[in-house]
C-alpha cells in the first residue's frame, strides 16, 4: 500500500486546460460543450458506474502533477479538477463569509485557481453587485458559494440562474433539490461534504463534483470531527466524482499529500481569508496571526459544529456547553451577527471569529496571486522531494 501511495505520487501528472478550453476545445480533439456530463470525463478504462451498479466504483485514472506545460496533453492526462472549471491549478479559494467578495475571488482567478464568492455573508442586492463586479474584472472562470440552510435561499438560486453565474459551490445542505435546476441552466456542481455518506447521496443528487472538508476547517463543520488525512481516501473510494480536499491544507506540501491521497484539487480557506484582498477586518488578520497551535476549537455542537479562536465569546460558550446549557441559552450568548462583529467588523474579543487550525502557520498578510503561485512552487518542490524517498 505504501509502495503504491509513492508510486503514485512519482508518477501522477496533473496539467492545466489550455485557454482555449474554455470554450470547450481542445487543440487536437473534437469540441465539448458539456464538460459537467461524467461521459466527457478523462477515464482510462472504465465509465463511472451509477448507484445501482454492483461492486466497487471503479477509481478514474492516475494524474501526474505537473502544472502549466505549455502543450496541452490528452484528454486521458488531463486533471478532472481543471476540465470541468477550466481552471489552470486545481486550487479553489473557499467561499468564506464576510471574507470571500469579488477582490478576492478575481485575484485567484486571475493566477490561475478559482476564486469563489462567498454568498452567505450577502443580502441578494449585494450580492447582484458582487457577480457583476466579478464580471467586470475577470474572463476567467469563477463561482458562488451558497449554504443551502441560507434564510432566502430560493432568492438567491434565482439571482445565480438570472445572472448566468457557471460555478456553484453548494454547502450546509442536501443538494438534491437544487443541483437539476441549476443543471437545466448550464450550471456546473460541486458539494461540501464531511462523510463517505454524505458523499454517496451527492453523487445520487447528480452533482459534479465533491468537497471533502475535515474538521481541521475554520467555521462550520460536519459532527463527524472526521480529519481531512482519514476524509479523503474514504471519500475516494465511496465515489466516482472528482473530489477537491478542504480543511487544514495550506502548504504545496499538503496539497501534494491531499492529492496522493487520492484528491484531485484543495479548497483553501484561511490562507485566503487573511490574505490581502480579503474583505475581512485588519484586527481579524492580526489576531490569527498571533495564533499558536491549539488557538482554534471546536465548539457549538448542539447547534452546527463550528472551529472558533479561543477569545472571550468563544470562553462564554465554552462555560455554557460545559454547563449543559440547552441551543436556545447558546443562541442567546451568540447573539445577532456574531460572526459579521468578529470578523468584518473587528470585535476580537465578543465577535465570532472563524477559522482554520492552520492559521498558526501562516506569518503574513500576502496578496492572493502570490498565495497561488507559491503554493504551486511548493508543490513542485515537495514532489520532487518525495520522488527521492526510497527504503
Amino acid at each position: 500500500m505504501i509502495y503504491n501511495l509513492l508510486h503514485n505520487i512519482k508518477n501522477q501528472d496533473i496539467t492545466y486546460i489550455p485557454e482555449n478550453r474554455v470554450t470547450g476545445r481542445l487543440s487536437g480533439h473534437s469540441p465539448c460543450t458539456n464538460w459537467a456530463n461524467p461521459k466527457n470525463w478523462p477515464y482510462r478504462h472504465h465509465p463511472i458506474k451509477n448507484a445501482n451498479s454492483v461492486g466497487p466504483k471503479p477509481r478514474p485514472a492516475v494524474f501526474l502533477l505537473t502544472f502549466g506545460k505549455q502543450q496541452p496533453q490528452k484528454q486521458s492526462d488531463m486533471n478532472r479538477i481543471c476540465k470541468l472549471f477550466g481552471i489552470r491549478y486545481p486550487i479553489i479559494q473557499g467561499g468564506m463569509v464576510w471574507c470571500s467578495g469579488w477582490r478576492l475571488a478575481t485575484a485567484v482567478s486571475q493566477a490561475g485557481g478559482l476564486g469563489l464568492l462567498g454568498a452567505g455573508s450577502m443580502h441578494p442586492e449585494t450580492l447582484v453587485e458582487h457577480i457583476r463586479k466579478m464580471k467586470a474584472a475577470t474572463d476567467r472562470p469563477w463561482g458562488v458559494n451558497v449554504p443551502l440552510m441560507y434564510p432566502e435561499i430560493d432568492r438567491l438560486m434565482d439571482i445565480l440562474i438570472r445572472e448566468e453565474v457557471k460555478i456553484v459551490f453548494t454547502s450546509a445542505g442536501s443538494p438534491k433539490k437544487f443541483t437539476p435546476m441549476l443543471h437545466e441552466a448550464g450550471v456546473t456542481v460541486a458539494h461540501v461534504v464531511s462523510s463517505s455518506k454524505f458523499a454517496r447521496k451527492c453523487e445520487e443528487a447528480g452533482v459534479d463534483a465533491i468537497v471533502a472538508e475535515g474538521f481541521e476547517a475554520g467555521g462550520h463543520n460536519g459532527r463527524e470531527e472526521t480529519t481531512t488525512l482519514t476524509l479523503i481516501p474514504q471519500v475516494r473510494r465511496a465515489t466516482g466524482l472528482p473530489v477537491v480536499a478542504a480543511g487544514g491544507i495550506g502548504s504545496g506540501e499538503a496539497m501534494l499529500a491531499a492529492m496522493a491521497l487520492g484528491a484531485e484539487g484543495v479548497q483553501i480557506g484561511t490562507l485566503f481569508a487573511l490574505s490581502a484582498e480579503s474583505s475581512a477586518s485588519e484586527a481579524f488578520k492580526q489576531r490569527c496571526l498571533a495564533l499558536d497551535e491549539g488557538g482554534t476549537m471546536l465548539c457549538l455542537k448542539k447547534l452546527s459544529p463550528t472551529r472558533l479562536v479561543r477569545n472571550g465569546l468563544f470562553d462564554k460558550v465554552a462555560e455554557a456547553e460545559a454547563r449543559g446549557a440547552h441551543a436556545e441559552e447558546l443562541r442567546d450568548i451568540l447573539g445577532k451577527a456574531a460572526s459579521k462583529r468578529g470578523i468584518f467588523e473587528g470585535d476580537t474579543e465578543q465577535g465570532e471569529l472563524e477559522i482554520g487550525q492552520i492559521a498558526s502557520s501562516v506569518d503574513a498578510i500576502r496578496p492572493a496571486g502570490d498565495i497561488v503561485r507559491q503554493l504551486v512552487e511548493d508543490f513542485r518542490k515537495a514532489q520532487k522531494d518525495v520522488a527521492a524517498i526510497d527504503f
